[in-house]
This record gives structure tokens, sequence and C-alpha cells, in this order.
């Protein structure tokens, strides 16, 4: 099972089949779903039901997942990693009424912190959509760069988007947490 990681506002933990109400409403928002790769839409509560029994103790690293949970407001995004073709993938949502307030930054900087502890994984993948400014911003602070541009498919859109590839390695994230 994932560990709990606490920041300085809230707790990133296992997430759990409680949170599929939560999950569901926020990602069936098409400006938070319209931007992921894999998130259709419209999302329902079955959707994230399916996601959740995937969520399973015994997963390796590089498929592992946080719930944000934030005080008195429960899971309000989602921030982990998969295992793509080219090696692990950061991936991370937040709910429209929490953007702006730097969460997202927080969460996926506790998030690659405890990647880079727990294996040995020497460069993390990540990218957005070429109209995701916000997102982008995100990963520059993380310390991620730009790696190139593709094409991938949105499935909330049902078309192939124009992909920022970007990645971070263990070396630039150790020397930006100086």
């Amino acid at each position: 099972m994932s560990p709990t990681l606490e920041t300085a506002h809230f707790l990133l933990r296992p997430p759990v089949m409680d949170d599929a109400g939560n999950i569901a409403t926020y990602l069936n928002d098409f400006a938070v779903s319209g931007n992921l790769a894999r998130v259709p839409f419209p999302y329902r509560r079955i959707d994230a039901e399916a996601w959740l029994k995937t969520r399973r103790p015994g997963l390796p690293p590089a498929e592992t997942n946080f719930a944000i949970d934030l005080p008195g407001e429960g899971c309000v995004g989602v921030v982990g990693f998969h295992q793509g073709v080219n090696g692990t993938i950061l991936g991370y949502w937040l709910a429209r009424p929490f953007w702006g307030r730097g969460i997202m930054t927080e969460a996926a900087g506790a998030a690659l912190d405890w990647l880079f502890e727990a294996t040995d994984t020497q460069t993390v993948l990540s990218g957005v959509f070429h109209f995701n400014t916000a997102s982008m911003k995100v990963q520059e602070k993380l310390g991620f760069t730009v790696t190139g541009r593709s094409s991938l498919l949105c499935l909330a859109r049902g078309v192939e988007v124009e992909h920022i590839d970007t990645q971070l390695t263990r070396g630039a994230w150790k020397a930006g947490k100086r």
C-alpha cells in the first residue's frame, strides 16, 4: 500500500473507495478532464469506482497514486505515477475550486521526494497539453524541462492533442532542493 505523506498543508494518502464521490464530481468538470489524457468525459461515479479498484496493495512505486486530502474537504485531486513505455510518468489533477493556491506544486513535490527516496528512478517523465499553461508552470517550478512535442490522445476531447513532453532527472531534483 502506498504510504501517507504529510505536507505543510494537507495529507497525501492512498486513494480509497470513499473518495469515489469527490473524484467523480471533480473529474466530471471538462475544465479538469479536458486537460488529462487518460480521463473520459463525462466522468461518472462508476468510472471513479473502477479506477479505485485498480489501486490495490503491493503496487510498485512507479504505479503509486496519492489522494490529495485537504482538511475539511477530503480528496480534491490525485498525484502519482504510472509506468509508460519510456519510463515512470508523473500525472496529476486538481479540482477547479482549488486551483491557483500552490496545492499541486506542493503535492507533486512531496510525491517526487517520496519516489526519488524510495526508488533508484533516474528520470521522471511528464508533460502537458499545449494549452495548459498552469500545469506547465507547476512543472517548471518543480524543475521539469521540455524535451519535445508529441501528439497524445485526450479521451475527454476524443482527439489527438499537441503535447509538450517534459522530464525531471534525479540530479536536477536534488540540485533544486538546496
